[in-house]
């Protein structure tokens, strides 16, 4: 029954498509419209509330189907056969009572994490949406980042499985984790259509990854993970009708803040090893988010190397410099996304595979992002001569 969990991605794609249609009107008014200057590629305004869109596709459909749980889980309760009667619903009404009956309870009592996960999430999306039309200090957004990314992880007890009995060790990393990807999406999201269509790339590699992948200790399906990625997927695909080349609706870094947040909690969420599967299986998410990492940490090397700080926005991401090696900027986000799909079918394969697999897996992907350092180092220095 993973059609019912792949079928949760249509409301959210149709929301955010719907929202996101109603941003590019009115934003302009709001004063949400990110104009043309030195470091940006687009030469006409555009309009930058798609944050919104995307937060809203998310956001909707699940607090509609959270709502939705608790009245199934009344009318379960209430039965008297003690269970649920979905006749009215037709030929759906069988099979999706049958899928929805046995996880009902679990799903019920993750409802508190969806509203955290949420709440939390909604926070970075507004302090990005302020971000976006005031410009905040970077040492200001970097605290509220450390705060909510501390709330999640000391305050709700999710915490990244390292096979390490250091508590303070995992959870450090967790808080750095979430932090790291919240900025890693921000920083890719610099070429129309780019970051949203890597983030949905690799949710998508990710939620199907748990769905072949049972939860260690109830031996269940990762529902909730799997079909909050779906969402994500979804709600991304509906912004992205409006981002793709000419984009007609940026993100913001209100969007990057939010899918950033949420693909690291639903790494930290989801099982990638334990119940027989091997160990090496937790490098899933670092496999299908290699594109992200590559991208921040050459950005960071070039900016250290040039002297300069850390947080300046520059044209030195991986997007432009494959531009500068003579791709179009659409071909540009196409190889990546290509690069994104590349290493994301690697994470497919970690569970079934030895140790010696894990690594060929990982090397692969590592000569494949070097192939392009590679290219890209010859395309500088042909232009420095």
């Amino acid at each position: 029954m993973n059609w019912v969990v792949l079928t949760a991605a249509v409301p959210a794609v149709l929301i955010s498509w719907l929202v996101g249609l109603i941003l590019r009107r009115l934003a302009p008014r709001w004063g949400l419209v990110d104009r043309p200057g030195p470091r940006k590629v687009h030469k006409q305004s555009v309009p930058f509330g798609g944050g919104i869109a995307i937060w809203a596709g998310v956001v909707v459909p699940l607090a509609l189907g959270n709502l939705l749980l608790w009245r199934w889980s009344t009318l379960h309760r209430e039965s008297p056969s003690g269970s649920l009667d979905m006749s009215a619903l037709g030929a759906w009404g069988e099979p999706l009572a049958a899928f929805v009956e046995p996880h009902l309870p679990g799903l019920v009592q993750q409802s508190a994490d969806l509203w955290f996960l949420l709440m939390a999430g909604t926070v970075l999306m507004f302090l990005g949406l302020v971000d976006d039309v005031r410009k905040l200090d970077w040492r200001f957004r970097l605290a509220i980042e450390l705060i909510v990314a501390g709330a999640v992880v000391y305050g709700r007890g999710w915490a990244l499985t390292l096979f390490i009995d250091w508590p303070l060790v995992t959870n450090v990393l967790s808080v750095l984790w979430i932090v790291w990807l919240v900025n890693s999406f921000n920083m890719l999201d610099n070429m129309d259509g780019l970051s949203g269509g890597v983030a949905a790339i690799a949710a998508a590699m990710l939620a199907l990854v748990l769905l072949r992948v049972s939860e260690a200790s109830s031996q269940q399906p990762q529902l909730f993970v799997a079909g909050f990625l779906f969402v994500l997927v979804g709600a991304l695909v509906g912004f992205l009708l409006h981002n793709w080349p000419p984009a007609r609706l940026f993100m913001g870094d209100a969007g990057a803040y939010f899918i950033g947040f949420c693909v690291a909690v639903m790494t930290i969420l989801a099982t990638f090893s334990g119940n027989g599967l091997p160990r090496h299986a937790i490098l899933a998410p670092l496999c299908v988010l290699a594109v992200p990492f590559y991208d921040t940490l050459s950005v960071i090397c070039i900016r250290l190397k040039a002297g300069r700080s850390v947080f300046e926005g520059d044209t030195n991401h991986l997007s432009h410099r494959l531009v500068a090696l003579g791709l179009t900027k659409t071909g540009a986000v196409l190889t990546i996304y290509l690069l994104t799909a590349a290493c994301g079918l690697g994470a497919l394969l970690l569970d079934q595979v030895n140790l010696g697999g894990a690594v060929t897996i990982v090397l692969m992907i590592g000569c494949l992002l070097a192939v392009i350092a590679i290219l890209e180092m010859a395309a500088r220095r042909k232009m420095r001569q």
